[in-house]
């Protein structure tokens, strides 16, 4: 064989030898991403021709599987779609998301737990079933929270401090998934191209995957950073009409010009309850950044929440402040960035005595029969702070609802605690509006975080238009608990 003849034949055994690599790569190595890949022609087919698995949340259906006449044997419907459509998410043609994508596996009948009900079926001649998702949601808080919010963009997050079970997770505006589910492509893809182009992001879980500002309600967080290291809730903090920042001229003034205490000082009580901007900045600055960060990240801040079964965002406390910086970081200004999920955290962990539980949404897994195969037991996350800071902040936040920033949030015959907070979040912009709370006070049941996004206009306040929101919402769990 001549010399050219030689390279051409090598050539050849490389490119076949190639091929067969590649071949088996992708038989082999790739078959679990190719069978997970929604738009698996295979697959599609494959999940939609079985009875999928219900989600629920105690006796009422979130989303079901329905026999139909086409080309599949099974329709997904979401009654009252809208309500919950953060929480199941969609199950297309194409894709999934929310609790039908994070819990896939079991609600189509391929997780291992589901095994035994496999093999039954087997024997009976049963098409294969997949398994029921129960919820922690309360269905009357949530049908109160989304009706409070009334039609504004915000988010509502209900949670019990004890154990992390969510009640309630709002976000608005939302969407009817029915529309997504439909077996007729070109409108399920006609349907999703018109919500991802919404400019008001309805597919956008406001609750968990957005991030604002935190405004005044960071000022617990701050406060708390305070009482760990020796100031009392009546110590007299400095608070000044106006305070000009470190190493700049600018001039920090209290919200509407408002004077704290004397002028000068006023004690940290006094400070939270009316929401002093310039005695929490002067905090803030006293202690310095690493120490707020370090109790902001004890919270939550700067991570996420493992194994949550939604998508979330990250709540961030910056790094590498400068005094001005740390001063507006101290007010949940500046860089500051929290989700309501995460701010409901916060006074969950309060209100739970310093002890902070992980925040879960699924309580139950059933099989096909109804028996139940798994469940969620509460697990304590961290203490972020004492239990003799939180008794302290919990009296201070009871101020703030008697008799400060947050008295539309009080309820008849029940202690609250909570804080306002009215957010900057760009020039020209209304500020964004939140409260976050719990009740009873003394033995909280559900802490609560409500955002409304621009908060109604320009004059509005946590305490006009986020608080009558959490007082319906802190209300309704209350009823459903008695």
């Amino acid at each position: 064989m001549n010399t050219p003849v030689r390279k051409v034949a090598l050539a050849c055994m490389v490119l076949f030898a190639a091929l067969l690599v590649n071949a088996n790569w992708v038989q082999v190595g790739q078959v679990g991403r190719l069978k997970a890949e929604p738009t698996n022609a295979r697959q599609v087919t494959d999940r939609l021709e079985r009875q999928r698995g219900g989600i629920i949340a105690g006796e009422t259906v979130l989303a079901t599987s329905v026999p139909v006449d086409d080309e599949y044997k099974y329709q997904r419907q979401y009654p009252n779609g809208p309500l919950y459509a953060n929480l199941t998410g969609y199950y297309t043609l194409f894709t999934t998301a929310g609790l039908e994508r994070s819990e896939n596996a079991f609600l189509s009948g391929d997780d291992d737990r589901l095994l035994a009900s496999r093999v039954t079926d087997l024997f009976t001649g049963e098409s294969r079933r997949g398994g029921t998702v129960v919820t922690t949601i309360d269905p009357h808080v949530q049908q109160v929270a989304m009706d409070a919010l009334d039609g504004r963009r915000g988010a509502v997050v209900a949670l019990d401090p004890s154990t992390g079970a969510i009640l309630a997770m709002v976000t608005t505006p939302s969407f009817d998934p029915n529309a997504m589910a439909t077996h007729d492509a070109a409108a399920a893809t006609d349907a999703y191209q018109q919500l991802s182009t919404n400019a008001d992001q309805p597919l956008l879980n406001r609750a968990a995957q957005q991030t604002y500002p935190p405004g005044s309600t960071f000022k617990l967080i701050t406060a708390a950073a305070a009482l760990a290291r020796g100031t009392e809730p009546d110590t007299r903090v400095s608070a000044p009409d106006e305070l000009t920042l470190p190493q700049s001229t600018t001039v920090l003034p209290n919200f509407g010009g408002e004077r704290c205490g004397d002028g000068r000082t006023d004690t940290l009580t006094h400070a939270l309850t009316i929401s002093c901007n310039t005695a929490f900045a002067q905090l803030g600055i006293d202690m310095g950044d690493d120490v707020l960060r370090a109790q902001a990240e004890a919270f939550g801040f700067n991570s996420t929440i493992e194994d949550f079964p939604l998508q979330q965002a990250r709540s961030v406390f910056p790094s590498d402040l400068d005094g001005a910086q740390t001063a507006q970081s101290a007010i949940g200004q500046f860089d500051v960035r929290v989700t309501p999920l995460q701010m409901a955290e916060v006074v969950a962990a309060i209100g739970n005595g310093g002890v902070r539980m992980k925040p879960y949404l699924v309580s139950e897994l059933r099989g096909p029969d109804l028996k139940r195969l798994d469940h969620t037991e509460p697990t304590e996350l961290n203490k972020p702070i004492s239990p003799e800071v939180a008794a302290k902040l919990t009296t201070m936040m009871e101020s703030v609802v008697t008799s400060g920033s947050g008295r539309n949030a009080r309820i008849d015959g029940v202690d609250v605690a909570g804080k306002t907070g009215t957010a900057e979040h760009g020039d020209g912009e209304p500020p964004h509006t939140w409260f976050v709370g719990f009740a009873p006070a003394s033995a909280p049941k559900v802490a609560v975080a409500v955002i409304v996004e621009d908060g109604g206009g320009e004059f509005a306040t946590g305490g006009a238009v986020a608080a009558p929101v959490a007082k319906e919402v802190m209300q309704a769990a209350l009823d459903t608990q008695r």
